[in-house]
């Protein structure tokens, strides 16, 4: 059975880092995997969205309406925008953070501030974690992504991979320490 994680912010939260050190993760786990990207007006703050499917046998990258398991949101609007995308059975993982986007900024569309009350009125399940408080604690709020990984492992219930490693293996050498405390705190948040 192949499962799916939508993984979802704005440009320059790192989620693409975020699902890549996903994607390695479950490939160490023995599993196919499949991940694509859409990174629209990501160098904008506009909206990024990338899709990691895995299990025995994976068809296709894309995540259909109402089949994610799992919608990891960097930012609360975008926790609202995507959910379409998760099965009725699904949860949501969501980041306590509002990042106003250009129409919001320009005053042509409103921030929905109870974005996360909405999602919760569905009976979805939701966990909020606030990483970027918890990034800016650990001294670099850019690890907020590998924060929210952490608590998205956690959640799959995936924490025995060596995930550790796979951050060690890809970031950077002068912030490999940093971003294994901010793995370690995420999978403290849930």
């Amino acid at each position: 059975m192949t499962k799916s994680i939508l993984l979802v912010g704005v440009g320059g939260q790192g989620t693409i880092l975020a699902s890549k050190l996903l994607t390695l993760g479950l490939m160490e786990k023995g599993f196919d995997v499949k991940m694509s990207e859409i990174h629209g007006m990501a160098q904008r703050g506009g909206s990024v969205s990338s899709q990691v499917r895995y299990g025995e046998k994976v068809e296709s990258p894309v995540i259909e309406l109402g089949d994610a398991e799992i919608l990891v949101s960097f930012e609360k609007m975008e926790a609202l925008r995507w959910l379409e995308y998760l099965k009725p059975t699904g949860s949501v993982i969501v980041n306590e953070i509002e990042i106003n986007s250009t129409p919001i900024l320009t005053g042509a569309a409103v921030y929905p501030h109870d974005a996360i009350e909405e999602i919760k009125k569905t009976g979805i399940p939701v966990s909020v974690v606030n990483a970027t408080k918890a990034a800016e604690d650990l001294g670099n709020v850019k690890v907020m992504n590998v924060i929210l990984l952490g608590a998205t492992v956690k959640q799959m219930g995936l924490a025995e991979i060596d995930w550790e490693g796979i951050v060690r293996s890809n970031v950077p050498a002068k912030l490999v320490d940093l971003n294994v405390q901010a793995l370690r705190t995420g999978m403290n948040l849930v």
